[in-house]
């Protein structure tokens, strides 16, 4: 590749890569208000949570797979929000799907909200924390019984609560 040619690629690039979020914005519809029990400002949650986690849960982004400890979290306990700490899944519900996540196939009751999530080209549904809102993850139909679920989870977006012995 001569350098004007591997210049003109990383100019286009770095052009894509700023370009991307707002093209991903024009070509979402416009998601409704929805209201919650917790709400912080932006400077809040940003004191609150890790960079990484506030990443995830108040931008909608993805960690990097097989990057959490939680992924080979096995003790029994609950799994809350690492935003408000609300229990959202057991780990009796958890299973090795084999991408990097951690997965359920089940969430506890009452704790997890979905929509549809049209971002990046595809059809998938968002998971989000019922009480602050949170990015949790992508549920998917490919999982275990009894629910056939996968509840893909990034683990900077949970915390792990051990049960007590």
């Amino acid at each position: 590749m001569s350098a004007v040619s591997r210049r003109s690629f990383v100019g286009l690039a770095a052009v894509g890569v700023v370009a991307l979020p707002a093209i991903r914005a024009l070509s979402e519809p416009a998601r409704p208000t929805e209201h919650f029990e917790v709400n912080l400002t932006e400077a809040q949650w940003r004191a609150k949570l890790s960079p990484a986690a506030f990443m995830v849960l108040r931008q909608e982004d993805t960690e990097r797979a097989f990057t959490s400890p939680l992924n080979d979290e096995h003790r029994r306990g609950t799994f809350a929000c690492a935003g408000c700490a609300l229990p959202a899944f057991a780990s009796t519900t958890k299973f090795d799907s084999g991408t990097g996540w951690p997965s359920f196939y089940a969430p506890l009751k009452n704790a997890v909200r979905t929509r549809d999530d049209g971002s990046l080209g595809m059809t998938r549904t968002e998971v989000h924390c019922r009480r602050c809102g949170g990015h949790l993850g992508h549920v998917f139909d490919d999982g275990p019984k009894p629910t056939g679920l996968r509840y893909c989870m990034n683990g900077v977006a949970l915390t792990f609560v051990p049960a007590r012995a």
